[in-house]
């Protein structure tokens, strides 16, 4: 193991004295929910940096003393990576029965997030990538600016940041265009999927959102379950 690096079962031995109701599947729900990326060791088993911890431990602190739900969580964590603070939470309020899971929420209505909106040496800065790494993926339209500006959007910092990450174990541009590819097939296959169910409901618009979700919920446990554990 590299040096620094822990396995799962050591990271739940240090975040247990803090927070007893964590657990192994916590964590890999976690990770599910995008919220943590640890590194995968060539056997597949799952290791975690200092600050994979880091996140973790702000993640759960969150949860437990001030009961965001993974929504706020996730909009939180995307402005750590972006080198902003986050707002600093309010008093919790008063914890009802089951308020040892928070993730299990009454739905809200979803505000729209806001907007991220960045130049392209903003965009190098932040993702941490190199002028010709970045210059491939525009390259196979991996990462390209909004439609009509010169400006970067969320997708994009995310699917920079993430090329940089992949680029550790020798995933490239070309690798990620067939992964493009193959998520436009599946898009495409699931805009086909339900145009029935659309044409019966028209009024129905948030449905592709929500059958996207758990699409990509399904393809997640899917490629898991392909990997050693």
């Amino acid at each position: 193991m590299a040096i620094g690096l822990r396995s799962i079962g050591q990271v739940l031995a240090i975040l247990k004295p803090d927070f007893p109701d964590v657990s192994i599947s916590k964590i890999r729900f976690l990770e599910s929910e995008g919220l943590i990326s640890p590194e995968r060791a060539p056997s597949g088993y799952r290791r975690y940096a200092e600050s994979d911890i880091d996140r973790l431990r702000y993640i759960l602190d969150v949860q437990k003393n001030h009961y965001l739900p993974l929504k706020v969580i996730r909009e939180h964590l995307d402005m750590i990576d972006r080198g902003e603070q986050p707002p600093t939470p309010t008093a919790p309020p008063p914890p009802g029965e089951g308020a040892e899971t928070p993730e299990v929420v009454t739905p809200q209505p979803r505000a729209p997030r806001r907007p991220i909106r960045v130049t392209r040496r903003e965009l190098l800065r932040l993702s941490g990538l190199t002028e010709s790494a970045l210059s491939d993926l525009e390259r196979h339209a991996l990462v390209t600016p909004r439609r009509g500006t010169v400006y970067y959007g969320r997708d994009a910092l995310t699917v920079a940041v993430i090329a940089r990450k992949l680029s550790a174990y020798g995933i490239d541009a070309r690798h990620l265009r067939v992964i493009k590819q193959a998520a436009e097939r599946e898009v495409g296959l699931i805009e086909q999927a339900i145009a029935p169910h659309l044409r019966r409901n028209p009024t129905s618009r948030q449905l592709p959102a929500e059958v996207m979700q758990l699409v990509l919920h399904a393809h997640a446990a899917i490629m898991r379950s392909q990997l050693p554990q």
